[in-house]
């Protein structure tokens, strides 16, 4: 049994005992907070002003949610620290925005809280403070080197914050900032965070989360000139996908950049929640939340100290970007906004509504990211089978990151992220494996549809890619910020796959279209890689047809449904951000130009005994290709497959 959301006051212990921690390791002059690990990649200077800024967040929360009452020496810790911050001469003082661009994100955090908590924070510094402040953050106005991303809402709301205290701002930069983020807009409510094929955790925590806080922001809607409705439409339709995203267990999806921030995933939610969307009730908006941040205080985060990690649910530094240092989990702290929301606040009252998960089983559909999303209440793991999510521009041909290019993630599992991981596809992928052992990648793929068809034949998700499969030899010198590698690509050839998606159950076809110009097919093999499932011990076993891996309950299987494959389970230790050793099962097919091959994928939560069938027929028609299943639970569907040639193209 689930259980029982927390009161307002358990959220308001939590959100102290993360506030406690950080501000233990401050600066004298309290303007920079450095938990301690290893330096950033952007130096220890930069650590501080993050470690400052992303908790500025949570105090501003819990002063807000106050209306400042009994927090006296909290207010008075973070008035030293933006004293010192901002005073020249401190030994302390902030990095400014013209000495590196990171402190373009800080500010934003710093900016968005003074105007929160303007009457206990803003209005108690003195005349030389405040202008100070307003010349720190001066230089955003006209600087056009912001990255055309999410960061356009750095600039947003410094400059919203500026204009409300008699700062100089400029009504241009604020209209190009709203325009480039409008540009994001994709199908159902998603967002890209920028020009790449990029749909992650972001789309929430920053592309829906800005627009909704600015938008409360002094002044701002004078500048938002009526758009705040349409904002929260189109977050009221993400939400509907974000809360199917959610496994029983409260996990996240583990997928894209920056998962160093954890419970952030919590703060699309509280977002919905202050914009009082139509779609979900406050019981069930609150319920998510407390889901995720709930799933992180169970795996003890944060730490005995009282600290943040760089990882998931332990320290795992190579989950986070090569920037990072130990203020960035801080942004963390996004997914407890509701503390903001004072005790009398209807949603501490409302009624706890489940999860889709926890009430049924799911399947549905992201458009825009090409997911089919299939959530399976007897095991509460919520699995995502990407055919359209890269991180890489329309064409590129770029490594595959495996935050982004894998086929399937999912709540209880994470992609293999260790160095060969980056190098050569394994987990969840289908590749062309040469005589040395490279692995194809398939950034940028091409997605041909995705689609729920529920008739008369049957109930099943359908999704499917092509790409031009090819071979990196990967420059692995440069910083990544979440896609994959660079380097020397060599096209190995056409390579088209469909997902055909029920359950716990995938079936994955996949044709090698052509080669490239004298590769010759008998010296290739099609690898078809199944779930990686991470534990202490894995139980791993290949035979016959059949590889499976298993820890505990959790076990994932491929099983040959077309063609004839050797199978196989590689071992990885310490692979992963999830605590154990990591095996993933697949199985390697001859390859033959035009010729179907098909596997069946199966990731499951719950204690099997005989592993049930999965009978999978296909029937040419012409041109066309058609597809008769038999599901284990009796359950028979057909389906015609969309050919790559001549797919109608999904709005995105």
């Amino acid at each position: 049994m689930t259980e029982p959301d927390w009161t307002r006051d358990q959220w308001v212990a939590y959100a102290d005992r993360v506030l406690a921690g950080a501000m233990a390791w401050a600066s004298p002059g309290h303007a920079r907070i450095t938990p301690p690990g290893a330096e950033g990649g952007y130096g220890h200077a930069v650590d501080g002003l993050e470690g400052f800024a992303r908790t500025f967040l949570l105090a501003g929360f819990r002063i807000a949610g106050e209306r400042g009452a009994g927090l006296d020496a909290l207010i008075e810790f973070y008035l030293q620290g933006i004293t010192a911050g901002v005073d020249p001469d401190a030994p302390d003082r902030w990095v400014r925005l013209d000495e590196h661009p990171q402190a373009k994100v800080e500010a934003a955090s710093i900016a968005l809280i003074l105007d929160l908590t303007r009457p206990w924070i803003w209005d108690r510094l003195d005349a030389v403070t405040q202008q100070r402040v307003i010349d720190y953050f001066s230089p955003v106005v006209g600087d056009t080197t912001y990255p055309q991303t999410n960061w356009v809402w750095f600039r947003l709301v410094v400059q919203t914050f500026l204009r409300s205290v008699g700062g100089p701002w400029s009504a241009d930069d604020i209209a190009d900032d709203l325009a480039r983020h409008d540009s994001f807009a994709r199908a159902d409510g998603w967002m890209s965070d920028g020009d790449e094929r990029s749909f992650d955790h972001y789309v929430g925590w920053a592309l829906h989360l800005y627009p909704v806080l600015w938008s409360r922001m002094q002044g701002a809607a004078e500048l938002a000139d009526g758009r705040t409705a349409a904002d929260i439409v189109a977050l009221d339709r993400y939400l509907l996908d974000a809360v199917a995203l959610i496994g029983a267990d409260g996990s996240p999806l583990l997928q894209g950049r920056s998962l160093i921030y954890r419970f952030a995933a919590a703060a699309p939610f509280w977002v919905g929640v202050l914009a009082e969307v139509p779609s979900l009730s406050a019981g069930l908006l609150r319920h998510a939340a407390n889901r995720i941040v709930a799933h992180f205080d169970d795996h003890e985060v944060p730490n005995a100290a009282g600290l943040l990690t760089l990882g998931w649910h332990e320290e795992w530094r190579a989950l986070a970007q090569s920037y990072s240092g130990p203020g960035s989990p801080y942004w963390a702290v996004k997914g407890l906004i509701g503390v903001l929301l004072p005790a009398d606040h209807p949603v501490w009252a409302a009624p706890a509504e489940p999860l889709p998960v926890e009430t049924g089983d799911t399947l549905r559909t992201v458009r825009a990211a090409g997911w089919i999303i299939s959530g399976t209440r007897a095991d509460g793991i919520v699995r995502v089978i990407n055919h359209g999510t890269d991180h890489a521009t329309e064409y590129s041909l770029v490594g595959d990151s495996p935050l982004y290019a894998r086929i399937g993630y999912s709540t209880a599992t994470s992609p293999l992220l260790d160095a060969e991981a980056w190098e050569y596809p394994l987990d969840q992928s289908v590749a062309l494996v040469d005589a040395a052992g490279r692995a194809s990648h398939r950034a940028a793929l091409e997605l041909i549809e995705v689609r729920i068809q529920d008739d008369a034949a049957g109930t099943l998700g359908i999704s499917a890619s092509t790409s031009a499969a090819h071979w990196l030899t990967a420059d692995t010198t440069g910083r990544r910020h979440g896609s994959g590698l660079d380097g020397v690509v060599t096209v190995a050839g056409r390579l088209t796959v469909h997902s055909l998606v029920r359950g716990a159950w995938e079936v994955r076809l996949a044709r090698v279209e052509s080669l490239g110009a004298d590769i010759a097919a008998d010296t290739l093999r099609l690898r078809i890689g199944g779930w990686p499932v991470t534990g202490p011990a894995p139980v791993a076993t290949a035979f016959g047809q059949e590889a499976r891996a298993a820890v505990g309950t959790l076990s994932s299987t491929i099983r040959t449904a077309i063609g004839a494959g050797v199978p196989s389970v590689s071992i990885r230790p310490d692979a992963t951000p999830l605590a154990g050793v990591t095996a993933v099962p697949a199985i390697d097919y001859p390859v033959t130009i035009g010729q179907w091959t098909g596997a069946v994928l199966e990731l499951t939560g719950v204690r099997q005994g005989l592993q049930p069938d999965i009978s999978v027929q296909l029937v040419a028609d012409g041109q066309s290709w058609t597809t008769d299943i038999t599901w284990p639970d009796g359950a028979h569907t057909s389906s015609r497959l969309t050919d790559h040639r001549t797919a109608a193209w999904a709005e995105r």
